[in-house]
């Protein structure tokens, strides 16, 4: 216990910020957690921990510390309830789904059984007309007999028909709910582009089908500055203004996501001298001047970004990819004090 005391009396300011950097590590590692566990929430659950890991870059205090931690505490609040909410409507409509698929199978069988009786019925009819000497009884029995066949086999017919139509009604309907379910899950809520799950899991299939492909990351020079002195909707202004710009500024078959804060990501089918192609167009059109609100006035703000390379080779993993992207774009990585720059 001495030793501990005069460790932190000596080295306190260290261990502070050795906490801290622990603190701020933790944060990252619950955001990224929270979209694993649940998508459709959990992407908004990281963006808010990253803006509260960047208030604790700053200045931190006691004071400040203590309110992170109750905000934090609010943040998976939320994000549980949230998360409680979307599996219990996802359950509900898995439910809602047999219920119809019983009711179906219950109103067949009800169906074939009625109609088993009339069949019934026919039969015994027959029968009866056997023990008939009149030829005359006979031809009419076997005329009505008939007429009854033939008009409960086209009720039937109509009556499958529109069994079998509200049936595909109510399949296309829960149909296309699960599919916009599934898209909501794969979607970063802020921007609309592609979260991490669904970008890596592109990854993963070209990976698979071994087809040539190259990985573009990227990642917003200065953008904490957007932060600090526009405040965070102009900094989510300025996120969803880029992310719809380098959306455009690919193909309908790339991949363009979000990994989360100011870091996105581009799959694109091809090797390395196609995507150099893309960077010179994203330099050109996609890269500038931003105008945003903040405090009630347009403002400026100045956005580029650090671009990573990496064209996928034969045994590459999805993480030794990313990996190899990830150190080009840090490598790019040059502070330009113009970026993220309010201005009139």
């Amino acid at each position: 216990m001495i030793s501990i005391k005069k460790f932190i009396e000596r080295d306190g300011e260290e261990l502070l910020r050795a906490t801290l950097d622990s603190y701020r590590s933790v944060l990252t590692a619950m955001g990224e957690s929270g979209v694993q566990a649940c998508p459709s929430v959990g992407s908004t659950l990281r963006q808010n921990l990253l803006h509260l890991q960047a208030a604790l870059s700053l200045d931190p205090t006691p004071e400040l510390v203590g309110k992170t931690g109750q905000l934090v505490e609010t943040e998976l609040t939320h994000w549980s309830s949230g998360a409680a909410d979307y599996f219990r409507q996802r359950a509900g409509e898995v439910k809602e789904l047999m219920v119809i698929l019983a009711r179906t199978a219950e109103l067949a069988g009800e169906r074939d059984q009625r109609y088993s009786l009339q069949f019934q019925e026919f039969t015994g009819r027959l029968q009866a007309i056997a023990d008939l000497h009149d030829l005359e009884l006979i031809r009419d029995s076997l005329v009505k007999s008939a007429n009854d066949l033939q008009a409960c086999a086209a009720a039937m017919a109509e009556e499958s028909q529109r069994s079998v139509t509200r049936l595909r009604e109510d399949l296309s309907m829960y149909q296309a709910r699960l599919e916009d379910a599934e898209r909501q899950a794969a979607q970063d809520p802020l921007t609309g582009l592609d979260n991490r799950r669904r970008v890596e899991s592109s990854i993963e299939y070209r990976i698979r089908q071994e087809r040539a492909f190259t990985v573009l990351m990227l990642d917003l020079n200065g953008f904490k500055q957007v932060n600090d002195t526009c405040g965070h909707p102009a900094a989510d202004e300025v996120l969803k203004q880029f992310s719809a710009e380098l959306k455009s500024g690919f193909r309908a078959s790339d991949v363009v996501g979000r990994l989360g804060g100011d870091e996105f990501i581009v799959v694109l089918d091809g090797g390395s001298q196609d995507a150099n192609a893309h960077i010179e167009r994203i330099t050109r059109w996609v890269f500038g001047d931003y105008t945003i609100s903040a405090g009630g006035s347009p403002r400026k703000v100045a956005v580029s970004a650090a671009i990573g390379v990496a064209e996928w080779r034969p045994g590459d993993s999805l993480r030794t990819l990313l990996d190899r992207a990830d150190a080009a774009m840090y490598r790019d990585k040059q502070v330009d004090v113009k970026s993220g720059a309010c201005r009139k």
